[in-house]
């Protein structure tokens, strides 16, 4: 069964190479000198960031069972990080509007190294202030370096749809190749050079660090409403009040959480359905086929999104999730297609090669989604608030997310794969509905525009 997993990484490989390679000027945008330099400096930030992300990611778990705790006690301290994400986060990500985006951008970097820091201590109330600082670091993550993003790019003129270039590369770069050099880099520290298991929170911290100084030294500062008249309650408000007048901004909101919260879920379920009977798979050579997989899914993002047409995401992302919904329908069909093995150990099973290559499927959907959803969330939602409302966002997502955490053990692995199958179902119906509303505009412009030109052929005869 080797040979299988060389076969797929090498051929998602040569597919990633072929889709770089075969771009023409057609999926290519043209640019400007002042731009580059722009795009390429928050390219290098954020793989920064991502780099101290990844590197502590694989680890958590086996530190945290090096130290002598049950699986019990490692949910809490799970459990502990996305609550904390939904409840602390939300508010120090949306001070981000108010306080400065550069700054959140700063505040994670200390957070974050923080709580990296605090993985020195075995101690269980230390380890439990490190997820809660972890959260919060999460929060402004996926809120704050979008935020600046949009709002420089727009602050310095540069043109609407290099945006997409931007949220592409960086999402090729950092959830892709930085992810498989961060697990190489942290098995290298921790397997090879023996320094244990603390050693890639450390590289972590320093990758953190240089991004810090980056930021501090080149980025200026953007606001969303700096308005000193407005409390935290008012911006939550004003946020609560955008979502519920604006149909596109809810509907965004409901297709983010329903695929994250698939996505965060298959994260937890991929290693049991691969091994249910404790077989042997080489979980570091997945994970870099899964990184490949994605990376694949941005490359291909970034030539969907270098079309002209501004409907273009809304249109193929509903195509994205419905195949990422029967991607994870493939554990329920082999389990009914396939006679199980009750053999104990051993390698991968006939249907768990079936299983990875429905995995592998879902993971390059995940790499158009995060570049594409980055590009709907820059033009529906406001600037004044955009930091409140992406973080409003997350709370469905971290509700949904400890419930699983709490539950995990409660239902059969078919049974949480074919709920994670029908939300991203759910969402492709939802980012239908999205598509009418937003075409709505253009489809009324455009009668207009014929009545006008009606008119004045009527007055010419």
């Amino acid at each position: 069964m080797e040979m299988f997993f060389y076969l797929v990484f090498g051929g998602l490989g040569a597919l990633v190479a072929a889709l770089e390679l075969t771009k023409n000027n057609r999926d290519r945008i043209t640019t400007s000198t002042a731009f580059n330099s722009f795009k390429n400096n928050y390219i290098v930030v954020y793989c920064l960031m991502m780099a101290g992300d990844w590197l502590q990611g694989p680890y958590v778990y086996y530190l945290y069972s090096t130290y002598g705790y049950g699986k019990g006690e490692i949910g809490q301290l799970f459990i502990a990080g996305f609550g904390s994400s939904m409840l602390f986060g939300t508010i120090v990500g949306s001070l981000a509007d108010k306080q400065g985006r550069k700054r959140a951008c700063v505040a994670y970097c200390i957070t974050y190294i923080l709580s990296c820091i605090t993985k020195h201590s075995p101690q269980y109330k230390i380890l439990m202030l490190g997820r809660v600082l972890g959260g919060i670091a999460t929060s402004l993550l996926f809120s704050a370096f979008e935020s600046w993003l949009v709002a420089e790019h727009n602050k310095r003129g540069f043109d609407q749809q290099w945006l997409s270039l931007t949220f592409s590369k960086a999402i090729f770069l950092g959830n892709g190749l930085i992810a498989i050099v961060a697990g190489l880099l942290g098995n290298l520290l921790v397997d090879t050079i023996a320094l244990g298991p603390v050693a890639p929170f450390d590289a972590a911290a320093c990758f953190l660090a240089i991004g810090m100084a980056i930021i501090l030294s080149s980025w200026t500062e953007n606001y969303g409403d700096s308005s000193e008249s407005k409390d935290l309650l008012t911006q939550f408000k004003g946020a609560a009040v955008a979502i519920a007048s604006d149909e596109k901004i809810a509907l965004l909101g409901a297709i983010q959480s329903l695929f994250e919260g698939s996505m965060y879920t298959f994260v937890f379920l991929w290693t049991p359905a691969l091994s249910p009977n404790d077989e042997e798979i080489p979980h570091g050579f997945i994970f870099a086929t899964f990184m490949l997989a994605s990376m694949l899914g941005s490359s291909l993002a970034s030539r969907l999104m270098a079309r002209p047409s501004s409907s273009r995401v809304d249109s193929y992302m509903q195509i994205v999730f419905i195949v990422s919904s029967v991607s994870l329908l493939l554990p329920i069909v082999t389990n009914f297609l396939v006679s199980p093995s009750n053999v104990k150990g051993g390698s991968i099973s006939f249907s768990g090669c079936i299983q990875l290559l429905g995995f592998c499927t879902f993971e390059a959907c995940v790499g158009i989604f995060w570049p594409s959803i980055m590009k709907m969330r820059s033009q529906y939602i406001p600037e004044e608030a955009r930091s409140t409302i992406m973080n409003f966002f997350r709370i469905p997502l971290n509700i949904f997310v400890c419930i699983v955490l709490y539950n995990v053990d409660a239902f059969p692995i078919t049974v949480m794969f074919g709920m994670c199958s029908i939300f991203l179902f759910v969402a492709s119906i939802l980012q239908r509905r999205l598509l009418v509303i937003a075409d709505k505009p253009k489809t009324q412009e455009w009668t207009a525009m014929k009545e006008h030109n009606t008119e004045a052929e009527l007055l010419n005869i």
